[in-house]
């Protein structure tokens, strides 16, 4: 499954993070450094399983919440409608 952002939905890299704006209604989000990871990850066309152990790669200690993130992450950017599918 590719994840794609919503039209009018834009990314922008920050030196801890990642904001997402969503220019229809002027809402913007703040993802810290583990999500920026996981958005991108989802973004390149990665799997949300691929994406967890692409986290557990770069923050060894989150192995045991690494997933349920990455879940989290997702449900929250879909609730928000700003990633398609």
């Amino acid at each position: 499954m590719t994840f794609t952002l919503m039209p009018g939905v834009s990314v922008a890299d920050t030196g801890n993070g990642a904001v997402l704006l969503d220019e229809r209604n002027g809402r913007y989000w703040m993802l810290n450094s583990t999500g920026a990871v996981v958005l991108r990850c989802l973004l390149d066309g990665e799997p949300p399983e691929e994406a967890a152990r692409t986290l557990l790669r770069r923050f060894p200690d989150a192995s045991d919440r690494a997933a349920a993130h990455v879940d989290a992450l997702l449900d929250a950017l879909r609730t928000a409608q700003v990633i398609a599918p």
